[in-house]
């Protein structure tokens, strides 16, 4: 982080003078359990400030702009935790998506789930479906909420698809394109995230959208995602701004999207 505050010593944080917004941004919100081991607290604790930050910062990509945000909340390698954890998580986002859901509706949110099903409770199938149906013509931010989602899963899925195409002769190999490819991703229609952050200390995307992350621009923090608040949020913002996205051409080229 020191070349980031460097690189931000300067900068009024503000979202009045954010130059360039990501249409779509995507956060790992790392460090849960971690923050609250530091401070002799359960791991629930933790996961429970995690959810203040989800509310801010969509009222931050509100404020500014963003059309997609994409929070990785729970990975196909979170089923390796402790039971106690799992149920205590599953739980929570029953209890959040009946109260926080309504809410987003409000402020126009569309909300979607990506990732597998399986292995998911009915009861939280059913809320998931319901919140879907009930934001879907929402236009000022569309919400992707990963649950049970993994990139490579999410690949094997979009290539299973593809093969049984191929094999109802609905397309030719030839017909195996990038496009076609994107299109049967759990991302299908949205646009590749322009901005990947991660607190907690890693520098990695533990295999969250290894296929739309080709050309991302990643930011990571040493702050763990409870301590992630609106200051932290608008310095990725601003660190956006300033990047240069070549997008393979040369050095000041513009890039068409």
């Amino acid at each position: 982080m020191g070349l980031f505050k460097k690189w931000f010593q300067d900068v009024p944080l503000s979202s009045q003078n954010i130059t360039k917004v990501p249409l779509h941004l995507a956060i790992i919100m790392d460090g849960n359990g971690r923050w609250a081991g530091k401070r002799g607290l359960p791991r629930s604790a933790g996961h429970r400030a995690g959810m203040e930050r989800v509310r801010e910062t969509v009222e931050i990509c509100l404020e500014v702009g963003v059309k997609y945000l994409t929070l990785y909340a729970f990975s196909t390698e979170n089923w390796r935790r402790p039971v106690e954890e799992v149920n205590f998580l599953m739980d929570l986002f029953e209890k959040s998506m009946k109260v926080e859901v309504a809410k987003l509706h409000q402020h126009k949110v569309r909300v979607r789930f990506i990732g597998l099903r399986h292995g998911l409770s009915p009861t939280l199938i059913k809320l998931m479906d319901e919140s879907q149906e009930l934001t879907e013509a929402n236009d000022a931010l569309t919400l992707n909420i990963a649950i049970n989602y993994g990139g490579r899963s999410e690949i094997v899925v979009a290539t299973q698809e593809l093969l049984r195409a191929v094999v109802n002769h609905e397309i030719t190999p030839e017909g195996i394109t990038e496009s076609a490819f994107s299109n049967r991703l759990f991302t299908s229609g949205q646009p590749d995230p322009d901005l990947l952050i991660r607190p907690g200390g890693e520098h990695r995307i533990s295999n969250m959208l290894i296929w739309q992350s080709a050309y991302t621009e990643l930011y990571f923090s040493d702050l763990f995602w409870p301590d992630f608040g609106r200051e932290q949020i608008l310095k990725a913002l601003h660190y956006y701004s300033k990047r240069e996205r070549r997008f393979g051409r040369v050095e000041g080229a513009q890039h068409d999207a």
